[in-house]
């Protein structure tokens, strides 16, 4: 797939994840999120931003349970639950947030 972003052809594989992970930005993940019909908010962008920080420290995108457990820790109980997570992420906080952080699709999530 092949998405336009401020004049610039940026390549996804089929389920829309980078295949150049230097290609992510700002206002790819705006487009990412206007085409899945979700309005961003603070509360996804702390998310997005945590998930990248996650992945620049172990190189790797956290699964399911390791996001939650991650947003318990650094975001706080409220926000560290996984219906609070799909409130923001409804197709999956691990495989949507992942792909709007720019990272690849997490281990264990199908």
């Amino acid at each position: 797939m092949e998405i336009k972003v401020n004049g610039k052809s940026i390549q996804t594989d089929p389920q829309g994840y980078l295949v150049n992970l230097d290609d992510w930005s700002e206002d790819l993940v705006r487009i990412l999120a206007k085409n899945d019909e979700l309005e961003l908010t603070e509360a996804h962008w702390e998310v997005i931003n945590m998930i990248r920080r996650f992945y620049q420290e172990h190189g790797t995108a956290p699964a399911m349970r390791v996001l939650t457990k991650l947003a318990k820790t650094e975001l706080g109980n409220e926000k560290g639950d996984s219906k609070y997570l799909y409130s923001l992420f409804p197709y999956g906080p691990g495989k949507q947030a992942s792909r709007y952080a720019g990272l690849p699709k997490p281990t264990g999530c199908v």
